[in-house]
């Protein structure tokens, strides 16, 4: 990496990290562009010479706060197991920490940022890495994947060939579990149902699990219950 490619590496990092301790003394709402510049020791108008708008700068810095999920990844999944009985695994640690902090999850994966999310999630991660070490190598490409649905359908393929599912279900599965994750994470943000955390958790996995059922093939049904 040359001198001004490093500087320029630099410079972003120090407002996505003044923008993150924003984040952590005052919550996800009261991030600016001015206060991240005044507590970065910068203008404004720097600022907008690293970030398109508000919006990318919030997506950047809440993802910060999303690698205790990274890291936790390697206890919920067993690589001896089936794809499909891993996938569970990862969806019951994405609910663990999407519910512990939901407007990070809410910004990261269903906020608006104006467009779609294309590179923004490899960009963060050729920032920083250090963070995808934990992660076993088959995921950390899919883990910079910006579709959500995607990234389960990448996940997924292995179980086609696995012979747990149909490769013409891998998209509509993948699509219907992810709405009802931004369903139910937007009802318990806005206070629509009286779940506690755990109840919101157990709700997901519960309905995730009954329409992976749906899609199994009938011999291998047994090996998931």
């Amino acid at each position: 990496m040359d001198k001004k490619a490093l500087q320029r590496k630099r410079m972003w990092q120090y407002f996505i990290d003044a923008a993150a301790d924003i984040i952590e003394e005052n919550g996800l709402e009261a991030l600016t562009i001015r206060k991240v510049a005044d507590l970065a020791g910068y203008t404004s108008s720097t600022a907008y010479n690293y970030f398109d708008d508000l919006s990318h700068m919030k997506f950047f810095a809440a993802l910060k706060f999303t690698k205790p999920y990274i890291d936790d990844i390697p206890n919920y999944i067993d690589q001896k197991e089936p794809t499909l009985k891993q996938w569970l695994g990862l969806w019951e640690c994405f609910l663990k920490h999407s519910f512990e902090a939901p407007h990070i999850y809410y910004m990261v994966f269903v906020g608006d940022l104006g467009g779609t999310a294309k590179d923004l999630f490899k960009k963060y991660y050729a920032m920083y890495p250090e963070e995808l070490v934990a992660v076993p190598d088959e995921l950390k490409g899919i883990l910079q994947e910006e579709s959500f649905s995607k990234r389960s359908a990448n996940f997924l393929s292995r179980s086609v060939t696995e012979g747990y599912l149909k490769e013409d279900d891998v998209e509509a599965l993948t699509e219907i579990t992810h709405m009802i994750w931004v369903g139910a994470l937007v009802h318990y943000l806005n206070h629509r149902r009286s779940w506690t955390k755990d109840e919101a958790i157990s709700y997901v996995y519960s309905e995730v699990k009954n329409v992976v059922m749906r899609y199994v093939t009938a011999e291998k049904r047994a090996a998931l219950d």
